[in-house]
């Protein structure tokens, strides 16, 4: 029966073993390609802005291929459809300021994020900045929709309570048809003095990158199993053997 066991005790170890290695080599290809996407988002961040994708190009639009590629975008705002969004920015609590772009080369509509507001200034009459007028070119962060809602709340059309940029949602509950299925960023524009809202460039770009921590955790846990293997062969049958009764006279 030792000899079962023994043999059982093995298999059990090679199996953990492999499971560990397994899992770790897996983090470290989750690095290489994390660290891949960060390395080509920074390279989209940083490059000139190129044309917003074309109402053609809609359905091909998605975050791994188009998230944060710098655009540009030209048409008139329509400001009178504009929805605020509840944010909580570097510059506080408050509302990012969507509005929707009515492009000059097809008519299609894209919502803009001008920017950020605190409460303060959530009317258009309280901001400092003078809204754009007539036709407009905007460069800005490519962003894809953000549906569902956020702040573990969910939107709310009905009463025009936004906690995520839902653009499917917004438009729908503007009236707007032909809008893109992405927002776009805006970049700040400068301006001296105390801040001129909505104030643009905001944007956070953050990826959480722990798989090398996840990586040595898993190898750790391998050698640990090799170790304890190592010890458990060491150890011969008198040291594994449980004591066998003693009588009272002992």
């Amino acid at each position: 029966m030792r000899g079962v066991a023994r043999v059982a005790a093995a298999t059990v170890a090679v199996l953990l073993f492999a499971g560990f290695v397994g899992l770790g080599t897996w983090q470290v290809e989750r690095r290489a390609w994390k660290l891949d996407l960060i390395e080509r988002v920074e390279q989209r961040v940083h490059a000139s802005a190129v044309a917003a994708p074309e109402p053609a190009n809609w359905p091909e639009v998605n975050a791994v291929r188009d998230e944060y590629r710098h655009v540009s975008v030209t048409g008139t705002f329509l400001h009178d459809k504009e929805s605020l969004v509840q944010a909580v920015t570097t510059l506080g609590s408050g509302f990012w300021v969507l509005t929707p772009l009515r492009q000059v080369r097809d008519g299609s509509v894209v919502l803009v994020n001008r920017g950020f507001v605190p409460p303060e200034a959530r009317e258009r009459t309280a901001r400092t900045a003078s809204e754009p007028l007539g036709v407009t070119t905007v460069t800005g962060l490519l962003r894809v929709t953000e549906p569902k809602g956020g702040f573990l709340r969910s939107n709310d059309a009905a009463t025009s309570r936004w906690y995520s940029r839902d653009v499917q949602a917004i438009a729908a509950a503007k009236g707007l048809a032909k809008v893109a299925p992405y927002f776009i960023d805006a970049d700040a524009i400068p301006s001296a003095g105390e801040h001129a809202w909505p104030a643009g460039g905001l944007t956070v770009i953050s990826f959480q990158n722990n798989h090398l921590v996840y990586a040595l955790t898993w190898y750790a846990l391998a050698l640990m199993v090799v170790g304890a293997a190592w010890i458990f062969r060491r150890q011969g049958p008198q040291d594994r053997a449980e004591p066998g009764p003693t009588s009272v006279g002992d």
